[in-house]
Parts: C-alpha cells; sequence; structure tokens
C-alpha cells in the first residue's frame, strides 16, 4: 500500500475501515484464521505482533491469535489504533511501550518476525508505520489483512456488503496458493526482456520494459525465507487475500497512451480522459468534461503526478470481476485479469519517483500482451 499521499479514492477506501463491524455475521472465523496462519508458515516461538482498530472484527482477530499460539508463534498482543481495546490485547510487550516514540517504537519492535496489520488499521497508523520501519532495515515481514479495497468500474471505493465478504472469505480459504505462485513466476520471467502492451476497447495502447526490476509476487507466501528475498517495500508486505503481480517499470521504457473510463478526480467524474505519455511521463491529456479537475491533480509537469508509477495485474480467478448487476472490483485489482496502471511515486516498488502522491487506476477489460504471447484478452486471464 502507499505510504503517502494518497489519491481521493484511496484515501476513502482507507477511511472505510470504520465500516467494517456489521458484515461479518456469516463468517466462518476458524477457517479464515487457519488459512491466514497458514500462510505465516511460523518457525517455532517467531514472534508474532497485531495491529488492530477496536471493534472492527475483534473476534477474528482473537481467532488468528489463537491459531498462531497452535502454530508455535509466540503471540506479542495487539496494537490499538484506537480507543476501547479489549482487554486481553494487552501483553507486557505492548505495555512495555507506552509511549514510545515512532522511531523508539522501531528500534523496540526490531526483533519482532511477523506483525499483521488487522481490518481497521493503516499505514499510517503509529505502530503500523514504526514496523515498516523496521522493514526498511532488511528486517521482518507484514501481513496486510485489510478486509476493504472493492470499487466500482468508475474507482470510487464501495461500501462493505456481505456480498464482498464473502468473496474476500473464499479467496483467503480456497485460493490455490501453488498454482498463484507458479503462474506469476512464469508471466514474471515472461517479462523479462519483452515488451508488455497493454490495450484497452476504448483506445488505450501503452508500452514498457520492466527488464532487472524487482516484481513483487502477491501469492500469499509470508514465510520468513520469502522476507529474505525481497529486493523492495513491498516485497515484505505480504496482502491476503492474494492475486496480483506489481511492478515499476522502467520509467523511462513507459510511452503511448491510457484512455479511461469514467473515473473520478478530486471529486469529479470526468469522461473522456486521454493522458499521453513519453518516457515514462505525462506529455500532455485531453478530457472533454472535467479537465481542470485532472489538472489540478496532475500537478505540476514535473511533479509526481505525471508520472507512471506502477503496472499491476491480478491473477487470483476467485477475486476475478463478478458477474453481479453492477459489476465491481474485488481487492485492489488482484482478481484475474484486472489491470492496475498508476500514477506517481514508485519507490517502495524498487523505482526512481518520489514525491508522495499515488493513485491508481483500474481497467477491467484491457489486453496484455507480452513479446508475442496473450496473457490477458478482454478483461479475461489467458495463460500461454
Amino acid at each position: 500500500m502507499p505510504r503517502a499521499a494518497l489519491l481521493v479514492a484511496l484515501v476513502a477506501a482507507l477511511h472505510l475501515a470504520g465500516n467494517l463491524t456489521a458484515q461479518t455475521s456469516g463468517l466462518d472465523r476458524a477457517a479464515i484464521a487457519r488459512a491466514v496462519v497458514a500462510r505465516m508458515a511460523l518457525k517455532p516461538g517467531e514472534k508474532v505482533l497485531f495491529v488492530g482498530r477496536p471493534g472492527v472484527f475483534d473476534t477474528l482477530t482473537a481467532f488468528i491469535r489463537q491459531e498462531t499460539q497452535r502454530a508455535g508463534g509466540q503471540d506479542m498482543g495487539v496494537y490499538a489504533t484506537g480507543p476501547g481495546e479489549p482487554g486481553d490485547w494487552h501483553t507486557p510487550f505492548t505495555r512495555g511501550s507506552r509511549g514510545a516514540s515512532r522511531a523508539e517504537l522501531a528500534e523496540y519492535l526490531g526483533g519482532v518476525g511477523l506483525a499483521v496489520m488487522m481490518p481497521g488499521a493503516s499505514t499510517s497508523d503509529t505502530a503500523y508505520a514504526a514496523m515498516q520501519d523496521v522493514l526498511r532495515t532488511g528486517r521482518g515481514r507484514t501481513i496486510h489483512f485489510h478486509w476493504a479495497g472493492a470499487y466500482d468500474l468508475e474507482g470510487r471505493p464501495l461500501r462493505l456488503t456481505d456480498r464482498i465478504s464473502q468473496v474476500y472469505q473464499r479467496a483467503i480459504v480456497e485460493t490455490d496458493y501453488q498454482w498463484l505462485a507458479e503462474v506469476q513466476r512464469r508471466f514474471e520471467q515472461a517479462m523479462r526482456g519483452q515488451v508488455v502492451r497493454v490495450t484497452t476497447p476504448a483506445g488505450t495502447d501503452l508500452r514498457f520494459e520492466i527488464r532487472n526490476r524487482p516484481v513483487t509476487r502477491m501469492d500469499g507466501d509470508a514465510s520468513a525465507a520469502r522476507a529474505a528475498q525481497a529486493r523492495n517495500l513491498v516485497d515484505r508486505e505480504v496482502e491476503l487475500p492474494a492475486g496480483a503481480i506489481r511492478v515499476a517499470p522502467l520509467e523511462r521504457s513507459v510511452r503511448g497512451t491510457i484512455v479511461f473510463p469514467p473515473s473520478w478526480w478530486g471529486g469529479t467524474r470526468v469522461e473522456g480522459l486521454v493522458l499521453s505519455f513519453d518516457r515514462g511521463r505525462v506529455t500532455g491529456f485531453q478530457a472533454p468534461t472535467g479537465r481542470d479537475a485532472v489538472a489540478a491533480e496532475l500537478g505540476p509537469a514535473d511533479g509526481p503526478g505525471r508520472a507512471f508509477r506502477e503496472f499491476a495485474l491480478g491473477f487470483n480467478p476467485l477475486l476475478a470481476v463478478p458477474g453481479d448487476d453492477p459489476p465491481w472490483i474485488p481487492y485492489y485489482g488482484y482478481g484475474a485479469g484486472v489491470v492496475r496502471l498508476s500514477l506517481g511515486d514508485n519507490t517502495e516498488l524498487g523505482g526512481t519517483v518520489r514525491g508522495g502522491y499515488v493513485r491508481w487506476n483500474f481497467f477491467a477489460d484491457a489486453t496484455v500482451t507480452v513479446g508475442t504471447e496473450v496473457w490477458v484478452k478482454d478483461g479475461h486471464l489467458i495463460t500461454p
């Protein structure tokens, strides 16, 4: 997840944390807990810390903590991101850092093997931000367990519903993680040394190369062995549910156009937006409606808003765009065939664009070609 200033839609998505309290009655918490802890691949005695928002999935937090102990992990307690936490969240470990600054807390957390961001918590919470500081030193790993990130096809975040919760539960419990890891590995290998092309029926035609750039495979492997191979920050932050690959292409290789579906910029609905890119920078844009809102969000010509950030492609068939009416995009576009073409700061991915701004843009009808091989056709995953 982004670390600094975020686009309006993503900020709104994080604010949805307060709405995560209702649609949980039909969940199999025990099954979810077993699946999550299985992905941790804990070593005996490994220290596991949780960051949670009181009143949001408290019972699921309890199940995951119990399962962590059964798996041989050492439960270090839960840092609360607000008032009203259950009494058993406190442990001697969490009490031992009361009043600590972020820098002091980062030093204190240096021996934690794994931290879990539970639903309702975010990267801006002090305890998690301090854990990120630990990750930047090449130690530890985290799991992002948001239970959020559903969007409509115009990029607006959706409130949590029973339907969304059931989709997420199934993806966590039933994903074939071995297949997911293998297909993502194959896709990464295919991209090396090839030109990647993304097109859409509306007219998007974007090309780029990744060469030796880090490719983060969100395949659900949250083991210490996997973290030891990390090449960037997000390699140490494993998402559950799993499903996408993420990469910052070589900035100077990015050329072409992105034609947007109706989308929202600074609270304004924009139609017909076309961004033109050369060498990774926006060289111009057209927008029959909402041009001023787009210009305001993109910012100055040399700013991060006018830089290509990231290509992400979803692979998980259990998170594919459902055939609902209206359709929607599950979990940040991690579903099979969903493409994300982002703008802004990509340092967490191993890129060179700085400045904090991040904007995600979703495309559910794209075609992705690697060299001469088609991997996605009109939003449907094809595996050569």
